[in-house]
């Protein structure tokens, strides 16, 4: 029989985390020839998560649960969830419900027919057309500058054989960007779409900062164009500015007793240089900030407790 793992992570999902393990369990109802399991990460949830996981799995030794010792946020804790997964298939989605695990009948369709990973794409979604608009803007310009072709409308949300489980392990990732992983191991690849619900319980943990974590983490990662479109700009500007001055020098030899620079030019120029200046400087900071990370190398998450695993 073979083993599927599902994993999720949470933080404070309490109404959300039933309704998961239901939806799961009945997926898998209709197929009694595989053998599966939920790993849920709750991330130091303080809104009665953590003991309803519990009481959960007291009931069912399916349902495997990591306390994490404090919040490590929304990439390590998933991740260190996903890498203890020892299915031969694994399948990652979040515990919000907006990622339907209806989905999973599909997923293991097109893994029975040999596909190595299915991705879930998402062409179409119920949250803020804004933020979707967004969302899309993102995927297209990192696809663009990326290094190695990216998927687009991908959260992560999909299902990966044991093959790809072991050679994701062999990158070592402090703080990986998981869907750009995913793009760079390849493997036999198909896309799935569905479309994302709304949350029904509960409010979205991400915010602004988080979500630019997340984007530049991917850039950082996946990308040096930024870093080269310094140089290329420095140069850009410098004849620009060189151009400029041999302009003015020129208008200045021919109406010497006319013509005035005034303080315009200056001001504008100024802070038009010291904004360029700030830009990459504050690009050249994220990088740094990754090598930092990298060479810190701290574990993904730190395990207050660990239910129905394995001794």
């Amino acid at each position: 029989m073979k083993k599927v793992t599902v994993v999720s992570s949470c933080f404070n999902e309490v109404e959300n985390l039933e309704q998961l393990w239901e939806r799961i369990k009945a997926v898998f109802a209709k197929h009694p020839e595989y053998g599966f399991e939920l790993i849920i990460a709750d991330n130091y949830s303080t809104d009665g998560s953590r003991d309803l996981l519990r009481k959960m799995a007291a009931k069912d030794k399916r349902l495997k649960v990591i306390l994490n010792s404090n919040n490590f946020g929304h990439i390590r804790s998933p991740y260190n969830a996903f890498l203890q997964a020892d299915g031969d298939a694994v399948i990652i989605m979040c515990s919000d419900l907006q990622e339907p695990p209806e989905m999973i009948e599909r997923f293991l369709e097109e893994w029975e027919k040999g596909t190595k990973v299915v991705c879930a794409v998402k062409p179409e979604s119920k949250e803020s057309p804004l933020m979707f608009m967004v969302r899309r803007f993102y995927y297209w310009l990192i696809g663009k500058v990326s290094d190695t072709p990216q998927l687009h409308n991908f959260t992560g949300f999909g299902l990966y054989d044991k093959q790809f489980v072991e050679a994701i392990k062999r990158f070592h990732e402090p703080y990986p960007y998981f869907r750009g992983l995913v793009a760079e191991i390849g493997f036999s690849r198909v896309e799935v779409p569905f479309i994302q619900e709304k949350r029904r319980f509960g409010r979205s943990k991400n915010n602004f900062f988080t979500l630019y974590d997340l984007a530049m983490t991917g850039f950082v990662n996946h990308t040096k164009l930024p870093l080269r479109l310094a140089v290329f700009c420095g140069f850009v500007l410098a004849f620009l500015s060189l151009l400029a001055a041999f302009g003015y020098l020129v208008y200045k030899l021919l109406y010497w007793d006319t013509f005035q620079l005034g303080l315009a030019p200056l001001v504008i120029g100024l802070f038009f240089f010291s904004a360029v200046q700030l830009i990459f400087i504050g690009i050249l900071g994220e990088y740094i900030g990754a090598i930092w990370t990298q060479v810190k190398n701290k574990p993904l998450a730190i395990e207050e407790e660990k239910i129905n695993f394995d001794k």
